[in-house]
């Protein structure tokens, strides 16, 4: 009688002793640093948070049009980056280059908020040169936020912008602050070009959701 008790006494203490195992196994790995990846969809995600950000800083003017070339001409490597990651892993990313990937997308995230703060702003002024550079940059914050410009696209032609900027700047310079007729009628004739190239670039089959 005295056995069948210890019998049934000890098998208590051995599930206690499992369960304190098992608890002190948890305990151990979650204490363990672990490299978080990213969940299945969190990288196009995460790109798409980012061209919103873009796009957000350009129609509000804390964007210049130098800084948006930049900021967008690295979104274009990390997505060329991407494309090439999946193209040698059979349409997949692994943990280790969705991990890289977003530690690029944090630095790119740091750069945007550092360009949106920083003193540069995007001044337009009231006079129509001003008035119609204003207007391409609403098109391709526009074009950003509905996914019909890629970061490529948004890039090329920001810095189409940047350089029309670049000339006013320095037309106005050299003119006492003011630009002459035949200057104004430059820039148009180099905004109306541009604007062609915004609209073709919206409107082809190229769109933030294509691999491009």
């Amino acid at each position: 009688m005295s056995i069948q008790f210890s019998k049934w006494s000890v098998l208590p203490a051995a599930v206690l002793l499992l369960g304190t195992v098992v608890l002190a196994q948890d305990s151990s790995s979650s204490s363990t640093p672990s490299t978080t990846t990213p969940k299945p969809g969190e990288v196009a995600q995460r790109k798409e948070n980012q061209q919103d950000r873009i796009a957000n800083g350009v129609q509000s003017g804390q964007l210049t049009a130098g800084e948006t070339s930049k900021l967008e001409s690295k979104e274009a490597a990390i997505n060329g980056e991407t494309r090439a990651d999946r193209a040698a892993n059979g349409g997949k990313l692994t943990g280790a280059e969705k991990q890289q990937i977003n530690q690029q997308q944090n630095k790119l995230s740091n750069q945007i908020y550092n360009d949106k703060h920083n003193a540069n702003t995007a001044h337009y002024g009231n006079n129509q040169v001003g008035q119609r550079r204003e207007n391409q940059q609403d098109r391709i914050a526009n074009g950003i936020k509905s996914g019909q410009l890629t970061a490529g696209e948004t890039a090329k032609l920001e810095n189409q912008q940047h350089g029309i900027n670049q000339q006013v700047k320095a037309d106005r310079a050299a003119n006492g602050g003011k630009l002459t007729q035949g200057e104004k009628q430059q820039v148009n004739k180099e905004q109306n070009a541009a604007s062609k190239n915004i609209y073709n670039k919206k409107h082809n089959a190229n769109t933030q959701g294509t691999k491009k």
